[in-house]
């Protein structure tokens, strides 16, 4: 028997963000009137009926799901990104669906052969998942959110978060050209993570995907999108994301799937494909977080907090000017758990992040609470 030492993956992992907020999860809720959770992006408003019903009608089937997707799944994930955003050229060799996008992250340098050696860059305040996905597969992280922080740097993997989680930063059209430029010049991937895509807040910076043909002129090349639907259609314990973009990069990414055996269920292919075809459910649920958003906005800065980007996502970027675990602190007093910016970088430590995942009730006890 080898006595030659492991690479454990659990030594070079952090801790897991959420575990540490025992304590604040603790306080908050002995308040009086209870706990409110603004603390995880998880949705908690029902699934649209037609959605659920595809999702029944589908559940009798026995086999193997297709890894690639079901007759006619990736024909409509085609249809909705031309439909909603403008993406237009692509044809269902540019798809593969996931099983959720959190996977898809953390697995994309390994299935992609970046590992050892690899460089991969990720924002400078970002969803911890990105670094996750590069310590996952032994490569080194850099962050940095501008191309002239990289020098004369060249990585293997650059994650993009559009709109982002945690700040709800949008970036343009011009700064999303000058990146996929630069990463195409030099054979660099892009993978942009585009799942808040459709809960932009500031009509004059509306999110564009990286793959609109403003951006990349018609090249694809090195280019990839993930999308999901967990966010607009409340489908988070469905499980349904997916990827677009190269074909390439896809076909690589869809021969690791299916020796991994990574196959999204049958049924809930079904279901994605209703939620797809159904653009008022994702109406209705921005309509609702909107007003949500409008509403803790205001209770926020009444109570002293900055909001500071924010233009889109489900999520405010708030700030007392302090560390942002006295701010943890500070709301849990009122019976309101929120996640400190820490979590997200180094950059967040003054920051909170405050999820609009609260139903209407909770938000306005939430606000009623601060005033």
């Amino acid at each position: 028997m080898s006595t030659r030492p492991r690479d454990v993956l659990g030594r070079r992992l952090p801790e897991f963000p959420w575990d540490t907020l025992s304590a604040a999860r603790e306080r908050a809720s002995q308040h009086p009137e209870g706990l409110i959770d603004l603390s995880i992006g998880t949705p908690i408003d029902d699934v649209a009926p037609g959605i659920q019903l595809a999702l029944v009608g589908a559940a009798a089937y026995p086999g193997y799901p297709p890894t690639e997707g079901i007759a006619g799944l990736r024909e409509e994930i085609v249809s909705w990104l031309d439909r909603r955003y403008g993406v237009s050229g692509l044809s269902p060799d540019h798809v593969q669906p996931v099983v959720g996008t959190k996977e898809a992250v953390a697995l994309t340098p390994l299935m992609l052969s970046i590992g050892a050696g690899h460089t991969v860059v990720i924002p400078e305040v970002a969803y911890p998942t990105y670094e996750v996905a590069a310590l996952t597969a032994g490569a080194e992280v850099v962050r940095a959110d501008s191309l002239t922080k990289l020098g004369p740097m060249t990585p293997s993997l650059i994650y993009l978060n559009t709109p982002a989680n945690p700040t709800g930063k949008v970036l343009g059209l011009e700064h999303l050209k000058k990146v996929v430029s630069w990463a195409q010049e030099r054979g660099v991937i892009v993978v942009s993570d585009e799942c808040y895509i459709g809960l932009g807040w500031d009509d004059g910076n509306p999110p564009v995907s990286i793959l609109d043909p403003r951006v990349n002129e018609g090249n694809l090349t090195g280019l990839l999108a993930l999308h999901s639907l967990s966010k607009s259609s409340n489908l988070a314990s469905y499980r349904f994301g997916f990827f677009a973009g190269d074909p390439a990069l896809i076909a690589e990414l869809r021969l690791a799937r299916k020796h991994l055996g990574l196959m999204v269920p049958h049924a809930v292919q079904h279901a994605a494909l209703a939620a797809l075809r159904d653009d008022e459910q994702e109406a209705l649920q921005k309509l609702r977080y909107a007003k949500r958003r409008a509403k803790l906005m205001r209770a926020l800065i009444d109570a002293g907090c900055t909001i500071t980007d924010s233009e889109a996502g489900l999520y405010l970027w708030a700030t007392r000017g302090e560390p942002g675990r006295d701010t943890v602190a500070w709301l849990a007093e009122y019976g309101i758990l929120v996640a400190p910016g820490e979590f997200y970088g180094p950059k967040g430590n003054d920051y909170v992040r405050v999820a609009l995942t609260g139903s209407d009730e909770a938000i306005d006890a939430a606000c009623a609470r601060l005033g």
